[in-house]
């Protein structure tokens, strides 16, 4: 049987956690920067933890206002603290309940600027490693995070999204822009299936370009999450997919 893991952004206060989390099978938990605090850090572990998910920490910039999508001009080393101070919090909540974090995965504007800028990269990359070099470092197919963690020897897992538009050079579409957000069911599963198929993704102006799909993501705060994520896992484990989180990649 073929496996994918499919990932979802949890413990943002979107409310719909709960309904999630038995349909996904890595969950990328706020450490408090962008979303979240100690006891949503705590509970969503536990959820996570009941449910058999696998726990990954969703560190980002220090922007509570803006949800962590804007941009911050930060030093590496200002990115590389930011980086271990929030998976560590979130990783103790973890240890102390016997289980190990997972993953790492950036959030949002820390997530796209990793994945195209190479300090920014490595300094996330070297937090990582320095924490732990068993952690596996979730990033944007083909992007400067994803080749900085092979070369420093971390497991990497390439992800691609089964809800947002893409560009011609991979990257994904901005919000601000139409049709950056896809909400029509058939349409994401069609470019899930392109995707993990067919390695290869149609971008909003027609073109088909090659990405690596080791995990899908599916953002809990797009309306309706709950519903994609029960219909994602339904179609695909129909098409014959184990939905199961990532051990080895890169």
């Amino acid at each position: 049987m073929k496996i994918i893991d499919m990932n979802c952004d949890m413990g943002e206060g979107t409310g719909n956690d709960e309904a999630i989390m038995p349909f996904v099978s890595s969950a990328n938990i706020a450490c408090g920067f962008h979303a979240g605090n100690a006891s949503t850090m705590n509970a969503t572990v536990e959820l996570a933890i009941k449910n058999g998910v696998a726990i990954g920490a969703h560190p980002s910039f220090h922007d509570i206002e803006g949800f962590g999508r804007r941009e911050m001009m930060l030093s590496e080393k200002e990115i590389y603290e930011i980086v271990v101070y929030q998976v560590s919090a979130l990783a103790g909540f973890v240890d102390i309940k016997g289980h190990k974090l997972h993953h790492v995965k950036p959030h949002g504007a820390l997530y796209n600027m990793s994945a195209k800028d190479p300090d920014i990269a490595q300094a996330i990359v070297a937090a990582v490693k320095d924490l732990d070099p068993d952690l596996i470092l979730y990033g944007l197919s083909g992007s400067a995070l994803i080749k900085a963690g092979k070369c420093a020897g971390l497991r990497t897992c390439s992800e691609a999204f089964a809800d947002r538009a893409y560009q011609n050079d991979g990257s994904l579409t901005s919000r601000t822009q139409p049709g950056a957000i896809i909400s029509d069911f058939s349409k994401s599963f069609e470019q899930v299936m392109t995707m993990i198929g067919e390695q290869c993704v149609r971008t909003v102006s027609g073109d088909m370009i090659s990405i690596e799909a080791d995990t899908i993501c599916i953002h809990g705060d797009h309306k309706d999450a709950e519903v994609l994520a029960k219909e994602m896992n339904k179609s695909l484990t129909a098409a014959g997919y184990l939905i199961k989180a990532s051990k080895q990649h890169g």
